[in-house]
């Protein structure tokens, strides 16, 4: 397969063209077929790569382990307790070190300069497993998945809602932009997303013909809908922030009525997991006895509903993981 990413580091999509993208994206399909017609795809026999975690993780990890397996790569996890960046070692000893054992790093944690500083000094390919900033690989399942499910990327209305400071929405418009995608964040006004990253995907949407919307109307933002995107409420790190998330987002749950006002039998639901959608969990439990919810940011009817496609999207890790691994070492 084409190999002219070699050498490159995944820190935002943002760093790409989008004819890069669509090669990730052409090459996790094709990597997905031979994964599902049985047929070996070990390119880089031998290879080493070392997935560092400062924030737990369940898709991400599992995705980059069994990708490096299939690919002939062993990965090496260490975990916060393994290694500590900033903390005993700097983060650009760390890199130099990881850099002259390992052929690729990964890393998900929580400031993106953290992610920029591995990537400056390690001299291998650096992925973006999540930042507070940004999360690639996931937008990259997610565009596999809604070209397998609507058809097409370029003009597909996409619309998050929710917290639209957060990575997912970060990382979604910027690839929107990038893409050709008609996206659309619906949100309070101040939970808006930066007014510099709304500058960068208008700048990328100029050469795209994209469409980025930034609204609190829901009417404007969901009608015609083809997806709609939602992410939890209070993010890793932010767990103080449950009252106040719940006051600003409660009306912005992703339920029934909220897919009627689409106008589109069809729209598909999706979610980058885990997912608030049920009680059935200690969290979920909590937000109900303490707020009286039964569900946060989508209503467990939407989320096992035929509109719901978040687990071909968790499935789609792997894959689009899987290409960007070995296109760029």
């Amino acid at each position: 397969m084409a190999q002219n990413l070699k050498g490159r580091s995944l820190l935002t999509l943002g760093d790409f063209t989008a004819s890069d993208v669509r090669l990730m994206l052409d090459t996790a399909r094709e990597y997905k077929r031979l994964k599902y017609a049985g047929i070996p795809h070990r390119i880089h026999e031998g290879k080493n790569i070392a997935l560092l975690f400062e924030k737990a993780s369940t898709r991400t990890r599992c995705a980059f382990t069994v990708a490096a397996n299939d690919l002939g790569i062993a990965p090496e996890y260490l975990g916060k307790d393994d290694i500590q960046l900033g903390k005993k070692e700097t983060v650009e000893d760390t890199a130099k070190v990881l850099g002259r054992m390992f052929d690729g790093i990964e890393f998900r944690g929580f400031a993106h300069e953290t992610v920029e500083e591995l990537a400056r000094h390690a001299g291998v390919p650096v992925w973006n497993g999540l930042t507070d900033k940004f999360h690639p690989t996931q937008i990259l399942a997610d565009f596999l998945t809604i070209e397998e499910h609507v058809g097409r990327l370029k003009g597909t209305k996409l619309i998050f809602v929710g917290d639209g400071r957060n990575n997912m929405a970060n990382s979604l418009m910027i690839g929107s932009a990038l893409m050709g995608v008609d996206f659309r964040i619906l949100a309070p006004r101040e939970l808006f997303p930066e007014q510099a990253l709304i500058d960068r995907a208008h700048e990328l949407a100029r050469e795209s013909r994209a469409r980025i919307t930034i609204t609190d109307n829901f009417e404007e933002a969901l009608q015609g809908a083809d997806v709609i995107y939602t992410d939890v409420w209070v993010s890793m790190g932010e767990e103080d922030k449950f009252a106040e998330r719940i006051h600003q987002l409660r009306h912005f749950q992703v339920n029934r009525n909220m897919l009627n006002l689409t106008g589109n039998p069809e729209v598909k639901f999706m979610h980058c997991l885990p997912a608030f959608h049920d009680t059935l969990t200690v969290t979920g439990k909590h937000v109900q006895d303490e707020f009286g919810l039964d569900a946060m940011e989508v209503s467990d009817e939407v989320f096992r509903s035929p509109h719901s496609i978040v687990f071909d999207q968790a499935e789609n890790r792997m894959h689009t993981i899987k290409a960007v691994i070995a296109l760029t070492l």
